[in-house]
């Protein structure tokens, strides 16, 4: 050991030269102690590494056993993205450990292919591109049949966290009636992104384009079905960016396939997708494989709050760069972790 502050570094689904630029990676080894170890060495390393241990960079299963021999711990950086419920919060809390969370960086890159999601299915730009390479284009006005525009329309968000006040700002030069709900948001906070709260029916039979951006819950899994979408106005376009679990993906695509509603989604109930998989092939539904917020700056910008947090922490000052967890709220958030990059 060194007299540098001690981190452990297992970061599982990412590696570190992902998430730190090079220049970053030198400072990190440079400034701290650096132990390369992962979620299933972690709990068989020597007492002693343990107990120095400052910071925790990833987000390994804790027992409450494992937790006691990090006896010096501070700060765990989650660089997955999800909190997952792999931990003993409330005693982590109780010892004044952090436990905050890189997630934030997917929000903007995330919105911004939304955007894209929802201008393709309001203009079929998609459906129009596959059509002109099989020779099946339809020219003018005859390929905007179904074409509406996004300015001036009435948009929801469902959950307006991070992700969706990204999703508000990208939309703002589009000046629409702006709809949201957010049952752990107060409706002043709502109002402040330029949202006007609402119920969930409301949101549902109002929003001409909804993006569902609410993580899952233990409240809420699946919690969008069959009689959720009935009450979509006709012709609407869902649109799904954060957890597929929020959704019954299959009564999802019967509202599709029966012509209700369109959707795009980028994400789903197992990834990857099975090649045999029936929303592969339905019309109306716009597919991308969980690439929305996956670039190679969103993942370098990790490592540069990683870093900037670290120096706070290292003068005695609490993170302020991650998204810190809630004590209130953590321990019911059920999105599965990520499996690639």
């Amino acid at each position: 050991m060194t007299d540098r502050p001690v981190i452990l570094a297992c970061p599982l689904p990412r590696t570190l030269p992902l998430l730190f630029a090079p220049d970053h990676l030198r400072a990190l080894f440079d400034r701290y102690d650096v132990i390369e170890t992962t979620d299933e060495t972690l709990p068989s390393l020597p007492d002693e590494t343990l107990r120095e241990a400052r910071y925790v960079i990833g987000q390994p299963p804790l027992t409450p056993e494992l937790l006691a021999r990090l006896e010096s711990l501070r700060c765990i950086f989650n660089v997955e993205s999800n909190l997952l419920p792999n931990m003993p919060y409330e005693e982590a809390f109780a010892r004044g450990i952090h436990v905050v969370t890189t997630g934030a960086v997917f929000a903007e890159p995330v919105a911004e292919i939304g955007l894209g999601f929802a201008l393709s299915l309001a203009r079929n730009i998609h459906g129009a591109d596959a059509d002109f390479r099989q020779g099946e284009e339809k020219w003018g006005g005859e390929g905007n049949a179904t074409a509406r525009l996004l300015t001036g329309s009435t948009i929801g968000i469902l959950g307006l966290g991070t992700l969706g006040q990204a999703v508000a700002r990208v939309l703002q030069g589009f000046r629409p009636r702006l709809l949201a709900h957010d049952p752990w948001q107060a409706p002043s906070v709502t109002r402040a992104h330029g949202a006007e709260p609402v119920d969930l029916d409301a949101l549902l039979a109002q929003s001409e384009t909804l993006f569902v951006t609410a993580a899952v819950t233990s409240e809420n899994q699946g919690f969008l079905g069959a009689q959720a979408f009935l009450k979509m106005r006709p012709g609407a376009a869902l649109i799904l960016l954060s957890r597929a679990g929020v959704v019954d993906f299959d009564a999802l695509m019967e509202a599709v396939r029966a012509g209700h509603i369109t959707a795009a989604s980028d994400v789903f109930p197992e990834e990857p997708l099975p090649p045999d998989h029936p929303v592969r092939s339905l019309p109306g539904f716009l597919l991308s494989a969980h690439r929305a917020g996956a670039l190679d700056l969103a993942f370098k910008r990790m490592g540069e709050m990683v870093l900037e947090d670290l120096a706070l922490l290292d003068r005695g000052l609490p993170p302020q760069v991650c998204k810190r967890a809630e004590r209130e709220t953590v321990a019911r958030f059920r999105s599965r972790p990520v499996s690639v990059n």
